[in-house]
């Protein structure tokens, strides 16, 4: 881009020698026309350099946004279901029918006192310990977490026909001799911006600032550390709580 605006002043300022010097007069109307039309084209391509990437990331982040709603509500599933079953799914029909069907105990926790022999069976010594006790009071349908979410398609990338989210679970190992559940899904960033530049979504695929999606694909969870977070950047957690709030 640059060099083709470096490349079109100075083929500008040689025409305007050209005329100047060499051109005669009745014929230089001709010459200020092209120049006219070069200036004109010259003054586009600027324009079109400056806003193409500002158009990209206003349509890119507009794509991003509705994938990751989809992406938050697998989570969110995901992490119900691991409360109720202590492990993560990655059957996608079971997830939907979970959220359908399974309900959630409520626990209250209380404290409580009770008596505790700090002696011996022969010579006890009762002393009131204090005691945290959780009592199941009812059950609650893992269904009211997502009503008004779209959650039956939850599995469908916005915008990109016939593609659905990779899903996949696994472990961790936390510390040494304890594995923990993990769980990720995820979609190719290539895939939503089918369309658009070419040389502006090779740029997006390389990304590595904190401010955009790193890598290639917009995804949640992890298969290689414990975490239920997102790799999108705080910016798009905002846009959501901006819109709630009105």
């Amino acid at each position: 881009m640059i060099v083709l605006i470096l490349l079109a002043i100075v083929v500008a300022i040689a025409l305007s020698y050209v005329i100047v010097k060499f051109l005669p007069l009745k014929l230089r109307w001709v010459a200020s026309l092209v120049l006219l039309i070069a200036a004109v084209f010259l003054v586009y391509k600027i324009y079109d350099g400056v806003m193409k990437p500002i158009n990209f990331d206003k349509k890119k982040t507009k794509r991003f946004a509705q994938v990751i709603k989809n992406l938050k509500i697998i989570r969110d599933a995901e992490v119900a279901y691991y409360e109720v079953n202590g492990d993560y799914t990655k059957d996608k029909a079971a997830l939907i029918r979970f959220i359908d069907t399974a309900q959630r105990a409520i626990v209250e926790t209380r404290d409580t006192v009770v008596k505790v022999n700090k002696g011996s069976k022969w010579q006890p010594v009762m002393v009131d310990v204090e005691k945290r006790v959780k009592d199941t009071i009812g059950y609650e349908p893992i269904l009211d977490d997502f009503k008004d979410r779209d959650y039956k398609n939850m599995f469908i990338v916005p915008g990109v026909d016939g593609k659905e989210f990779e899903l996949e679970i696994g472990k961790v190992e936390k510390v040494q001799g304890l594995e923990v559940p993990v769980f990720e899904a995820k979609t190719g960033k290539a895939d939503i911006l089918k369309g658009m530049d070419a040389s502006l979504i090779k740029q997006e695929l390389e990304a590595v600032t904190t401010d955009e999606i790193k890598g290639e694909y917009i995804s949640v969870g992890s298969l290689t550390e414990v975490t239920t977070g997102g790799n999108w950047p705080p910016s798009y957690d905002k846009g959501n709580a901006a819109k709630k709030d009105n």
